[in-house]
């Protein structure tokens, strides 16, 4: 077993046992689920362009938090893909992540790989640094020069972090494989992505204008962005979350205890894909979306764990350090209010 087993981690392993029955992905629940969501996604994205076409704000309006909701499933039907959850067929499920990619400005397999390594390295303080957003321990941060605290201050600074951050991710940084310019495979499903994506774009700029095409799919793309940014963030950013060395970390506790359960209401629910049950996904992540909410009503007792409530999660903003000796995330002003 891995360094750091505990008793803590026979109980998690007694999970893994546990949920293993439900990572059975299932051929017509997986069309069905897609039909759902790309037909009313095209529908919507179609009426927002009549919407601008006929200068009807209200329309525009109203329609535009369902096209978002819409494209962050899509994007999470393609997350499935990639661990390869959503369709019994490896090929299946690696033929839509790919076609969804180019509506989600996300190269399929570079993305699947990099969070492949963030399943593998999540909560490991010895392995920061792929698929996760950056976090230092108060130890590292009073280490630092004022000009590296101010830098890791604005990072974390709201705005940055949940705003531009996931603006430049998905619409730049995403252009080239970051962190892997070695990997040719990772070159290959970027540049094939980019390629993709510039094409599909031509084309709907041909027909119905680059106007028409700015007003529409740039603001979906961009709000989406900023709810999977903020969806991430909750996932991993709360106080009791879990952080350790290489020595004492299991991967296992850290799928458990080191992913939150983010409650939502059921609209909200089915709109992220259930995404929100990340304690049970990270556990076993080959368990396909649709099976998320059965899994929490055969086993009530996983519904308290790493629970965050919809009010719950806006105080995670102000979370930025890992304090080693409380093992909690605490806010700039706690670490000052301690250094007082």
């Amino acid at each position: 077993m891995a360094a750091g087993v505990t008793e803590d981690s026979q109980y998690v392993l007694g999970w893994v046992h546990k949920l293993s029955p439900y990572s059975t992905p299932s051929v017509g629940r997986g069309i069905g689920e897609l039909l759902l969501t790309a037909l009313p996604f095209a529908a919507i994205w179609f009426g927002m362009y009549l919407a601008v076409v006929r200068g009807s704000f209200l329309l525009y309006i109203a329609l535009l938090p369902l096209a978002v909701g819409f494209l962050v499933r899509l994007f999470l039907i393609q997350h499935d893909c990639g661990h390869h959850s959503f369709f019994p067929s490896r090929r299946a499920n690696d033929y839509l992540g790919r076609a969804i990619s180019v509506l989600t400005l996300t190269p399929y397999e570079h993305w699947r790989r990099a969070h492949a390594i963030h399943h593998a390295t999540s909560g490991n303080l010895s392995r920061r640094g792929v698929g996760d957003i950056d976090t230092l321990t108060v130890a590292e941060y009073r280490a630092r020069t004022k000009w590296t605290r101010a830098r890791y201050r604005l990072y974390r600074n709201p705005l940055i972090m949940l705003g531009i951050g996931p603006a430049f991710i998905f619409v730049l940084q995403n252009r080239l494989p970051a962190g892997f310019f070695r990997g040719w495979r990772h070159w290959i499903s970027t540049m094939g992505t980019n390629i993709a994506v510039a094409s599909v774009a031509a084309v709907i700029i041909s027909v119905i204008g680059f106007r028409a095409f700015l007003f529409v799919h740039v603001p979906i793309m961009l709000i989406s962005a900023t709810v999977g940014g903020w969806l991430f963030y909750v996932q991993h950013q709360f106080e009791t979350t879990y952080w350790k060395p290489r020595e004492t970390w299991s991967v296992r506790e850290a799928a458990l205890l080191g992913s939150s359960h983010y409650d939502l209401p059921p609209v909200l629910k089915w709109f992220t894909a259930s995404i929100g049950v990340h304690h049970v996904h990270h556990l076993c992540s080959r368990i396909p979306y649709y099976r998320l909410q059965k899994v929490l009503r055969d086993y009530p007792d996983l519904r308290s764990i790493g629970r965050v409530t919809l009010l719950q999660s806006f105080r995670c903003i102000r979370l930025t350090l890992w304090d080693e000796e409380s093992e909690r995330l605490i806010s700039f002003r706690d670490l000052a209010r301690t250094a007082h």
